[in-house]
């Protein structure tokens, strides 16, 4: 069967439940974030509704348990509809655009920590750390690690080798602290590429990539996710309002430098044009630990 009789079938299936009107509808191919997944903008009148989303049976669920857990988060788009057989799932559109016109970083990363980060849940504390879609990891240290090492490759000579012992040593003084941490089901992908914005304000989250860590993990990933705004007091702002990370400044910092090392990392790989900007930030934030 091919890629547009898939869709017609799924798309008769669906309203055959009431759930769309195909006589109203009106289906458009959307960039996909992953590299198997099919994602389409259904269309009602012309205003796009809904949107549908294929993958491998494994994405869908964990997707699909991610909206279910945090169905009352408004930033989140509502879940209509889960395939029984974990094919596709159809949720809400979100009208925005990422990336672009979101306003100042205090402001969408308070939005963040207040409608997002607030309302995490715990997960099963014998659970394997890491993403639900990747290798599980038998402690947050080792995906650290991983993370680590996976920025090291692509930096190479970019930061010199004494960078690198500076986060190989802070990752060695989170792990000490491993013990106390707790596990939650976060996002795992809260950077602006995931964030719509309208009328300069952070009106929506997509494509959750499910994992198991500490909540300061997904803060931080935000808060390093754009070269702007990498500053000391934006950063302090922000995580004064986070009810369940109670850890001291110190370390707060050791977690930013350790984030925005592997941010480097991503950058060069994927959006170099951001370099400079965060090669500003990473000498700031040296100078902080």
């Amino acid at each position: 069967m091919n890629e547009q009789s898939k869709i017609d079938e799924i798309c008769i299936g669906l309203q055959d439940k009431g759930i769309i009107n195909l006589n109203k509808q009106r289906i458009t191919k959307m960039k996909s974030g992953t590299t198997d997944g099919l994602v389409y903008s259904v269309s009602e009148n012309n205003v796009p509704k809904y949107v549908l989303k294929l993958d491998h049976p494994k994405q869908i669920n964990f997707a699909s348990r991610f909206f279910h857990t945090y169905q009352n988060v408004r930033l989140l788009p509502k879940l209509y509809y889960t395939d029984p057989e974990k094919k596709f799932i159809l949720y809400a559109y979100i009208e925005g655009t990422t990336h672009s016109n979101r306003g100042s970083k205090i402001e969408w990363m308070t939005l963040l920590v207040n409608e997002l980060f607030n309302h995490y849940v715990k997960y099963d504390q014998n659970a394997s750390w890491g993403r639900l879609d990747g290798i599980p990891q038998q402690t947050w240290y080792d995906f650290n690690r991983s993370s680590l090492e996976s920025a090291r490759t692509n930096i190479r000579d970019l930061l010199p080798n004494e960078d690198y012992f500076k986060v190989e040593s802070i990752v060695e003084r989170i792990a000490s602290v491993e013990k106390q941490e707790t596990k939650y089901l976060l996002h795992g992908d809260t950077g602006v590429h995931n964030l719509v914005f309208q009328n300069n304000t952070l009106s929506g989250i997509i494509d959750p990539s499910p994992m198991v860590g500490p909540i300061i993990y997904d803060f931080t990933y935000a808060f390093c996710s754009s070269s702007d705004d990498l500053n000391i007091e934006t950063l302090l702002s922000t995580f004064s309002l986070l009810k369940q990370v109670p850890i001291e400044e110190t370390r707060l910092i050791e977690e930013v430098i350790f984030q925005l090392y592997t941010r480097i990392g991503i950058c060069i790989r994927v959006h170099p044009h951001d370099l400079e900007g965060y090669l500003k930030a990473w000498e700031y934030w040296k100078q902080l630990s």
